[in-house]
């Protein structure tokens, strides 16, 4: 993400997209506008938005299907976004969101403070995230390179996940039958 990466607000109510700019101006971000869910797609997908905070229920395409469009793109399936609604809680409407990946769901009226932190922690981790993924790929091609430099050369094998997870296996016990004490490895 570039450093001048935008926090895009999405409501159709003007009144809320300015109450939302104030709330999240003292962060020092580029902050964005939109009115629509077809809006907020357009400026998505232009590049440099960095986080959406996003009204749930608008006319035409709804927040919920902004992120369905968002989850489908490599290019912005990571993007961080945070839900807004005004109807209360709502166990339907909270699965649905986080089961296509929003950061976090906000009850309105918004807490400021809350909001802010919140919205704060979410560019900063995906900011992290976006720089850590830069320096691997330049990582994997500077091995590559130097593989291709000295073929001798020996590149340690990758482990797989589960396997990086448990850590190295080493044989402390020798399987026994259901029921029978377990025998230790000498």
């Amino acid at each position: 993400m570039p450093p001048d990466a935008r926090i895009l607000i999405v409501d159709d109510h003007q009144d809320t997209l300015y109450a939302l700019e104030n709330v999240l101006a003292p962060l020092g971000h580029r902050i964005a506008r939109a009115t629509s869910g077809d809006e907020a797609l357009k400026q998505v997908l232009r590049g440099r938005v960095g986080l959406l905070v996003l009204d749930v229920r608008m006319p035409g395409v709804s927040g919920l299907d902004v992120v369905r469009y968002l989850r489908r793109l490599e290019q912005t399936q990571h993007i961080p976004v945070v839900l807004l609604t005004g109807f209360g809680p709502d166990q339907e409407l909270t699965s649905t969101a986080f089961g296509l990946g929003v950061a976090d769901l906000v009850m309105k009226p918004v807490d400021p403070l809350a909001l802010r932190t919140k919205v704060r922690y979410l560019y900063d981790a995906h900011q992290r995230y976006l720089t850590l993924q830069e320096e691997t790929l330049a990582l994997r091609a500077r091995v590559r390179d130097l593989g291709a430099e000295r073929p001798d050369a020996r590149v340690p094998v990758q482990r797989d996940a589960e396997a990086r997870a448990s850590g190295p296996r080493t044989p402390t016990a020798t399987p026994t039958a259901p029921g029978e004490p377990v025998r230790r490895a000498r």
